[in-house]
């Protein structure tokens, strides 16, 4: 099968006229960003990891009153509980006040949203799609997926987590290169950094190691790359960062000027706002931050700094994800950019 036909075979499968998803990124859930890539024919996203159920139900509405197009809604699978440190905690909260409002102790949670109403929001949403990071969903939670014709898109970081998803009952596989903007999806996450692939190092280890369709996400940016990774094998991309200075992405000013000026070198893989690994944009907290505390403690500490830099919109201390590709992104309305990056990449692919 030659890799426009792969693709073919995809969008048949799961509803697209386009073999272009959006990533579900959870700091970046306009729904107005959804609808305009599914519009388009590609498929949008929701990451509602850090939404309660009702959260997530008012999307859900909002975004099919404006589209009847393929959406896909993502969940972190939780982290263990964290390993307390008292004095790493006292410390950290003590670095912190001296970079915004004093954080207040961190008591004993919880820190995250309840994982099992959230998953119980996105069965009563009935997308099309449901996606996995950090992990891999119960069986249980799998088997009433799978009962509502709701397909499973899992994100895999290296070949023996694409198995096991595959085993467990994805659909697809979302090979998850370490050039993406945003946290990286190890399943583990001490071993994050060991595990930071690139995606046409990973991509094609995937696609041998799994029967299912796989989806190439990190880095991809334009059609040149979207026609590498279909020749590597994938069905289709998913972006992020190339999704982020479009205007229906809603992005704070600061972080969109900051994605316009960074160079390779600015973007950096950090713990330094959620405990968890991610890329993002340096800036003076990631060069100057004491070691993070875990998942979701480091998310939880950082929060009062991290909203009163946004609402300044004070980049030297902001949260700013976006991936390797950054200088490659453009200012453009997202159903241009969909159409556009498949129109240079069906050229190349000719």
């Amino acid at each position: 099968m030659t890799p426009r036909e792969r693709a073919k075979s995809f969008c048949s499968r799961f509803g697209l006229h386009v073999p272009v998803l959006q990533a579900p990124m959870a700091g970046v859930t306009a729904p107005g960003l959804a609808v305009a890539v599914a519009n388009a024919g590609g498929m949008g996203a929701y990451g509602a990891t850090l939404h309660d159920p009702a959260t997530i139900r008012a999307w859900a509405t909002t975004f099919r009153a404006q589209s009847n197009g393929a959406v896909q809604l993502n969940l972190w699978i939780p982290d263990p509980p964290p390993t307390r440190d008292a004095a790493k905690e006292a410390a950290m909260l003590e670095a912190l006040a001296q970079w915004g409002p004093a954080p207040k102790p961190l008591g004993d949670g919880p820190w995250t949203q309840d994982f099992e109403a959230q998953c119980e929001a996105l069965l009563e949403a009935a997308p099309p799609v449901i996606s996995s990071i950090m992990g891999l969903f119960p069986a249980a939670f799998v088997d009433r997926m799978k009962s509502r014709g709701i397909a499973w898109f899992a994100c895999a970081t290296t070949p023996a987590e694409a198995r096991a998803a595959e085993a467990a009952g994805a659909d697809a596989i979302v090979a998850h290169g370490a050039e993406a903007g945003g946290h990286r999806g190890a399943f583990d996450a001490a071993l994050a950094e060991a595990q930071s692939l690139g995606l046409f190092a990973l991509l094609p280890q995937v696609v041998d190691a799994v029967s299912v369709p796989v989806i190439a996400a990190g880095g991809i940016m334009d059609g040149r790359g979207m026609a590498a990774a279909l020749a590597l094998g994938a069905n289709a991309v998913q972006l992020g960062t190339a999704f982020l200075r479009c205007p229906e992405a809603e992005l704070a000013p600061a972080w969109a000027d900051a994605i316009t000026r960074a160079t390779p070198e600015d973007l950096v893989l950090t713990r330094a706002f959620s405990g968890r690994l991610g890329r993002g944009i340096a800036n003076d907290w990631t060069r100057k931050a004491p070691s993070a505390l875990p998942y979701p403690l480091q998310r939880v500490a950082t929060g009062p700094m991290r909203d009163q830099a946004a609402k300044a919109g004070d980049a030297s201390r902001m949260q700013m994800w976006a991936g390797q590709g950054a200088p490659l992104s453009r200012a453009e309305p997202a159903e241009n950019l969909v159409r556009r990056i498949w129109a240079e990449a069906e050229a190349v692919l000719r």
